[in-house]
């Protein structure tokens, strides 16, 4: 199967609205993997035979050469779509509200590029479909298969909201955050609410907690050196005039260093430990370390926006961003560059009325393969 560039077009865009209307939470996207697949193998593109429970690579190019990796993902999330789209999605709570239906349309559209023109390639590109982004265990899961052995470099993409149609933006150095959750659950004694002193009241310790939380940034990260802490959930009591005996709260930190990152869990962990010693209460607090900081090669970043402008688009350095994404793990085994790709939509990522703009569809596929060509013929023997 072959298309011209039009059709190639048209083609993407009616795969991205078929994976919209069919999303699949991290670690479920069998038939997205499947979609995928098929439609890899119309176009006589081979996929690689790993152990990977969903999800899937694909290789274009001789076997000789050099190496590059491409990666897209392929999962949704647990939420309930409030967009007006035609092609909305079709499982309740569940949806595309961050663009990986695109980014995984765009990396078809690379591949198929590539294999057009795979005659000529002075190496081998691979297109990661990577599973469970959201839950930031699926780029650990690839990396077990060994397919980045061997491997230059590695790119990936995001859609951004906030950047407008016909833009790419990347930076040298950290990019998005490392995301870490943290949940504490406070045991202390309930009691009658006119009797407190009957009781050790946990939702007093939970104040406590959430007040000297705020310090966190202030008196611990360098002032150059952004950081985010946020509690997002407490839980404790069932009526009005009784005191509880337990209180739970859960939250994010977001750092961009890691020794920055240290230091939060650090004296996180010490001034809760402090807080439940005080008011004689056991205090139990847990980490949930996630993805570090997608950190940029200086190198690769600035050639990723090179090929940018040579793509057409107009290329920007752009600040870094408090998300959470867990190609940074990639580059702990190789030097990459991750782009953030304009859409210029009024909603943000994760938000229920959340939306992509089809026309940066096919753009977007070909600034991929270009990158990918441009990547190769730099590294290649001459």
């Amino acid at each position: 199967m072959s298309f011209d560039e039009s059709t190639l077009g048209q083609h993407l865009i009616a795969f991205r609205h078929e994976l919209h209307r069919f999303p699949e939470l991290s670690n479920e996207e069998f038939e997205t993997t499947a979609r995928i697949r098929q439609q890899l193998e119309q176009h006589q593109i081979r996929v690689l035979d790993l152990p990977l429970k969903t999800g899937l690579v694909a290789e274009v190019g001789p076997e000789n050469g050099p190496l590059i990796v491409l990666r897209s993902d392929i999962d949704a999330l647990p939420i309930e779509e409030q967009s007006d789209v035609t092609f909305r999605s079709e499982r309740p709570g569940v949806m595309h509200a961050c663009g990986h239906d695109f980014h995984s349309s765009a990396a078809l559209g690379a591949a198929i590029l590539l294999k057009q023109q795979e005659a000529s390639l002075k190496g081998r590109v691979r297109i990661l479909f990577q599973a469970a982004e959201e839950t930031g265990q699926g780029a650990p899961d690839v990396i077990a298969t060994g397919t980045l052995q061997d491997a230059v470099t590695i790119f990936g993409i995001h859609n951004d909201p906030s950047l407008p149609p016909g833009v790419i933006g990347s930076k040298a150095g950290p990019l998005t955050a490392a995301v870490d959750r943290f949940d504490i659950k406070i045991t202390g004694t309930g009691s009658h609410a006119a009797k407190p002193h009957q009781g050790n009241d946990p939702i007093v310790i939970a104040a406590q907690i959430v007040s000297a939380a705020q310090t966190l940034i202030s008196r611990n990260a360098p002032s150059g050196d952004n950081a985010v802490v946020s509690i997002t959930q407490i839980h404790s009591g069932s009526t009005w005039n009784v005191i509880p005996d337990s209180a739970w709260l859960e939250g994010t930190v977001r750092s961009f260093s890691q020794e920055t990152r240290d230091r939060l869990e650090q004296r996180f962990r010490e001034i809760v430990q402090g807080i439940g010693a005080a008011f004689a209460a056991k205090v139990e607090f847990n980490w949930h370390a996630g993805p570090p900081s997608v950190v940029n090669d200086a190198h690769w970043a600035d050639f990723a926006l090179q090929q940018a402008t040579a793509s057409g688009f107009e290329a920007r350095v752009v600040e870094a961003s408090p998300i959470g994404e867990d190609f940074a793990f990639y580059q702990q085994q190789l030097p990459g560059a991750f782009m953030m790709i304009g859409t210029g939509e009024p909603y943000a990522l994760h938000h229920p009325a959340f939306r992509i703009n089809d026309d940066v569809l096919l753009p977007t596929s070909r600034y991929l393969a270009n990158l990918a060509v441009a990547a190769l013929n730099s590294v290649a023997p001459q």
